[in-house]
């Protein structure tokens, strides 16, 4: 795992595996593609299910780490790494998709989103990263989430950087 990249710890990567086996993933989507780490974990599943991830990435050395590490782990066939800013990346996205990871900037998360809760499906998670670590940014996508009548949250902290797990109900 190399430092500074703000990468998942296993326990939540298991986690990440697991719900996205579970939902029988077809479509991921992973805002923050960093070195690639938790992508790695979502290819896991998605090796089972069928299915494929589709990660933002805008900073190009975390590009280029990222595609590295993608080609070695051989699951480039899995993975389409969309280069730039997801503010204006994810708009070309198509659903619906059955998982979303957010682990871009936490000033972001209630603009991703907006962006992309209609793509998602019935069913279908919104996995928000560092929701305990970094939870004094999250106040106004906590909010959002809290208020709106279709979604349902629930907060892990399997790590000391938890995840905020919700689930689109309609």
């Amino acid at each position: 795992q190399a430092q500074g990249m703000g990468n998942v710890l296993p326990e939540d990567g298991r986690l990440m595996r697991m719900f996205a086996e579970s939902l029988a993933a077809k479509h991921v989507v992973e805002l923050g593609t960093a070195n690639g780490y938790s992508a790695l974990w979502f290819c896991l599943a998605l090796r089972s299910t069928g299915g494929k991830l589709t990660t933002h990435e805008i900073d190009p050395d975390r590009i280029a780490l990222a595609r590295d590490n993608f080609k070695r782990a051989g699951v480039e066939d899995l993975v389409t790494l969309v280069e730039g800013d997801a503010h204006e990346t994810i708009k070309k996205l198509a659903g619906p998709i059955d998982v979303v990871l957010l682990d871009a900037e936490k000033e972001g998360f209630c603009d991703y989103l907006a962006q992309l809760l209609p793509l998602v499906r019935k069913g279908g998670l919104i996995i928000a990263h560092d929701s305990s670590g970094q939870a004094h940014l999250m106040d106004d996508y906590f909010r959002v989430i809290s208020t709106h009548r279709d979604l349902e949250t629930v907060l892990v902290d399997a790590s000391r950087w938890g995840m905020c797990i919700t689930r689109k109900m309609q």
